[in-house]
């Protein structure tokens, strides 16, 4: 699914969407978690507990976004004169982390009672309560899933899309949990190690998880340039621009949901400063009209000297 454009959003309907969103998946969350805890203690089964654990920090997670979102959109100060937008992007990377210490220690609490099990200790045999419980997790996280990645993509936030992501890995924990207690309750008292088994399953989807969300967030805080998909149509619309000749000197990053470029623009040396600064203006409104009008730009002006012009419109120094 393509991401929507999210200019068509002021800042404003950004944050209350971001924060809309994230309370509906708090609500759910709560109420999984606690039912899932409940059914694992009730129905003998240390896969639904572990779930209901990773569902606990999904609360984490909601609180993070909620906070961040309305920071990352805060308007510049002299302090953080490009905005707060790695705010966001931050809390992006606090998801990932947080996947991946919850991926840890479900691998290490399974691990142990796979270990007990082998040296005679059989785990209990888990009821159906954990079975529907795993049934009801993983139908409703998936549609959170859907609902929140959709609104994340539709408003361009990171962090949102990061926490749909959240969700996938709590539905997907909850289908190894599924297969695991069907298993130790339809097959007989051999096959009761499928239960923690299942949590060691669960804990390596989400350590993949958690490198999918915090690699973006770990590029983007270390300003790697944006990907050529992105790049490639910023380029056209400079060069494209009337009055602009060619251009160099181009990069680009960004700063949470803002685009950043910084490029040098030749144009004809024979047209006076208030000209320049015209095509100047008008390749940053086109930039702007294009990818969003709160994307960041700096354009040099300098003349052209007849420099040889590279297919992509771009020059030599």
């Amino acid at each position: 699914m393509a991401a929507d454009n999210p200019s068509r959003y002021t800042d404003r309907q950004v944050v209350g969407i971001a924060r809309h969103v994230t309370w509906v998946g708090f609500g759910v969350n709560a109420v999984l978690a606690a039912l899932k805890i409940l059914a694992g203690i009730t129905g003998r089964s240390s896969a639904m507990i572990a779930d209901g654990i990773h569902s606990l920090t999904d609360f984490i997670t909601d609180l993070i976004v909620i906070v961040m979102i309305g920071v990352s959109r805060w308007k510049a100060s002299k302090i953080y004169q490009y905005g707060y937008g790695k705010y966001e992007t931050f809390a992006t990377l606090l998801i990932g982390v947080a996947l991946g210490f919850v991926a840890i220690a479900l691998f290490w609490d399974g691990l142990k009672s796979v270990l007990d099990a082998l040296n005679g200790n059989e785990p209990p045999q888990p009821r159906m309560l954990v079975l529907w419980m795993a049934l009801l997790s993983v139908a409703s996280k998936e549609c959170l899933f859907h609902y929140t990645r959709r609104w994340g993509q539709r408003i361009g936030s990171t962090a949102v899309i990061a926490n749909a992501w959240h969700h996938r890995s709590d539905a997907i924990s909850s289908v190894a949990t599924m297969v695991g207690v069907a298993g130790a309750i339809f097959f007989g008292s051999e096959w009761r190690i499928l239960d923690p088994v299942a949590a060691m399953v669960v804990s390596i989807f989400i350590a993949v998880s958690s490198v999918d969300i915090a690699r973006p967030a770990v590029r983007e805080l270390l300003e790697v340039s944006l990907p050529p998909d992105v790049t490639e149509p910023l380029r056209t619309t400079i060069k494209d621009t009337p009055g602009v000749i060619t251009y160099h000197h181009f990069r680009s990053r960004r700063n949470g949901p803002r685009i950043i470029i910084d490029v040098h623009i030749k144009v004809n040396p024979d047209i006076s400063v208030q000209e320049g600064h015209a095509i100047s203006s008008e390749v940053e409104k086109q930039l702007k009209k294009g990818f969003g009008p709160y994307m960041i730009t700096n354009i040099h002006i300098e003349p052209y000297r007849n420099q040889p012009i590279f297919p992509d419109g771009s020059c030599e120094d």
